[in-house]
């Protein structure tokens, strides 16, 4: 299998309505996955209905990666995500990621921070919304 990286995984996740969630998920993450967004820890559960509920604010969008690293199961990168939703409302936000992933390329454990660069002071929960 083919490591996974964060702008396949988000342009799965989020940017792709045709592909079902499920299958994304078990695309890029494993079932033990675990993630820490800005202090807040989340299982592969809590992950899933953080994504369901993305998906259904998210008309369209895409991710630019700044800075990108590996090293054996370690990966890092600096990335901003551009999002517009439903509403019209569009954010940005730069992200700064360390992940560990599993042997067979998929991400087991993903800790950020995030920013929000541009966009509504709402948007800034974006990365934590269920």
């Amino acid at each position: 299998m083919t490591p996974t990286d964060i702008t396949r995984a988000i342009n799965d996740l989020l940017f792709s309505p045709g592909l079902d969630l499920a299958d994304a998920l078990d695309r890029h993450f494993t079932p033990d996955y675990r993630q820490r967004t800005d202090g807040v820890w989340s299982d592969r559960t809590a992950f899933t209905q953080h994504m369901t509920r993305l998906r259904s604010l998210v008309r369209s969008g895409h991710i630019e990666v700044h800075d990108e690293l590996r090293d054996g199961l370690r990966y890092a990168d600096r990335h901003t995500v551009t999002i517009t939703q439903h509403n019209g409302r569009t954010s940005r936000t730069e992200v700064y990621l360390f992940a560990r992933l599993a042997p067979d390329g998929r991400f087991q454990r993903v800790e950020e921070t995030t920013l929000l660069v541009t966009g509504h002071p709402d948007d800034e929960n974006l990365g934590l919304i269920k």
